[in-house]
């Protein structure tokens, strides 16, 4: 059965509302398996509806919400590969944490990068933008280009290129950022991290120097 629109939405909305208010304990495991359970349902839906769907749950307060709503599209097959810049960035509205933030881009905006349904323009958009979140946003969307286990195959020249938009940004949350970005690419490619490292050590951030060459020379961030 195909969801309508509109008051079929609403509906879910309110049915995943009252699921989520249901659990004993509101872990991610658990909401994980709310979304699980609504995706069977959604299975044969069509992309207009998850997409809105997913808008509507992004209006109620609290995280796993917006939680649920990016899972959602993200295992929606049609839901995913309709993904541009204009939907990306109704999706990305109002994230205002790292774990919003690093939600979106790990589950959305890098894979979709990633498969070519929005170009570098994009990303070095973001990374130019006053809120620091959107900037973080763009780093975070190049792990999804080498993590292995989020379909990563590598992608040096992308990563470094957001890289080195925001060298000298000094919010803690980019900083942390670009640390991890970083590490993420040294384990596809150490040499070109070496290399960045080396010719931009002067402008970056210790922090972000420190826990790269930790990572580069012990596979640890922090090791002890």
């Amino acid at each position: 059965m195909v969801e309508t629109p509109a008051s079929s939405v609403a509906a879910m909305t309110a049915e995943i509302r009252a699921r989520v208010g249901a659990l004993t304990s509101p872990t991610t495991a658990g909401i994980r398996g709310v979304r699980r359970e609504f995706s069977k349902r959604l299975t044969k839906s069509e992309t207009q509806f998850v997409f809105d769907l997913a808008l509507s749950l992004m209006k109620l307060p609290g995280f796993e919400f917006r939680f649920i709503a990016y899972e959602l599209v993200q295992h929606h097959r049609g839901a995913f590969a309709s993904l541009n810049t204009e939907s990306l960035e109704k999706l990305g509205e109002g994230i205002d944490s790292w774990v919003a933030v690093d939600c979106f881009g790990c589950y959305l905006a890098g894979p979709a990068w990633r498969e070519q349904q929005i170009n570098d323009s994009v990303i070095r958009r973001w990374a130019r933008a006053k809120d620091r979140w959107w900037r973080r946003a763009a780093l975070v969307s190049t792990v999804a280009l080498n993590n292995k286990a989020r379909g990563g195959t590598g992608d040096p020249e992308a990563t470094l290129m957001i890289c080195r938009l925001l060298i000298s940004d000094r919010d803690d949350m980019v900083v942390k950022a670009l640390s991890w970005a970083l590490r993420e690419l040294s384990k596809r490619d150490p040499e070109s991290v070496r290399k960045f490292l080396h010719e931009h050590e002067e402008k970056l951030a210790a922090r972000v120097v420190r826990e790269v060459e930790n990572k580069l020379k012990t596979g640890l961030k922090n090791p002890r």
